[in-house]
């Protein structure tokens, strides 16, 4: 029998749902939702975000969701700080310390750059999050104690770089953190608009490389004496 119009819809919308359970094997319910919810919200924004979809890939109960993270605001105010860890991370992982300042200096910048290269849906979580005045960051305890390492970090490099010449004196971390983030951020967050604007594919590769290398080489510029 031939399948109706609305059999159809219905179908693909079965089909559009992919469980991730089945592919996760050992992962915990708790861990298989963190995924969905970011993939969701990552690609719906938080009020577009729907429960029911995050549990339907997740492959698991409905009720779990809440059983986890008691509601959709905590569970969007989670994806959020697991994906500040994840920069975090990456940047310990790049033991700063042990680099002279202007090697240090340099490859914070091109981290920077990279990661938001490399997670686009780090740049449209942070999008929606802003469209909700930081909402749901508020809500994170540890989010400062989280972020304030990096400071201190990116302080001592400066010192050290100011102490040996290479940088200006004084210069506020904070401020030099927000100019590396800013300079990559604006690029990807508005990349397809600025594509459309000028007639150029600025996320294909090529153009992403100079706008790196761009990235690069103003900030340290803008760093010296």
């Amino acid at each position: 029998m031939a399948k109706t119009p609305a059999a159809k819809t219905q179908a693909a919308k079965t089909r559009a749902v992919k469980p991730l359970a089945a592919k996760r094997g050992e992962q915990t319910s708790r861990d298989l939702l963190l995924a969905a919810a970011h993939q969701e919200f990552a690609s719906r924004g938080f009020e577009g975000a729907r429960v029911d979809t995050i549990a339907a890939v997740a492959g698991v109960n409905k009720q779990l969701v809440y059983h986890h993270f008691g509601n959709k605001d905590d569970l969007y105010a989670k994806v959020l700080e697991r994906a500040y860890d994840g920069i975090r991370e990456r940047e310990r992982s790049l033991d700063l310390g042990q680099l002279k300042p202007a090697a240090a200096m340099r490859r914070l910048i091109e981290m920077s750059f990279d990661y938001l290269a490399e997670n686009r849906d780090f740049v449209f979580l942070l999008t929606d999050e802003n469209l909700h005045r930081g909402k749901h960051l508020k809500q994170i305890v540890n989010l400062q104690r989280l972020n304030t390492p990096l400071l201190g970090t990116l302080d001592d490099i400066l010192k050290r770089g100011a102490e040996e010449g290479l940088f200006r004196k004084g210069m506020d971390p904070l401020q030099v953190y927000i100019s590396i983030a800013g300079l990559g951020f604006f690029y990807f967050n508005n990349i397809y608009t600025l594509s459309a604007i000028f007639g150029r594919n600025l996320d294909g590769a090529a153009e992403v490389a100079v706008r790196r290398r761009h990235v690069v080489e103003m900030m340290m510029s803008a760093l010296r004496p």
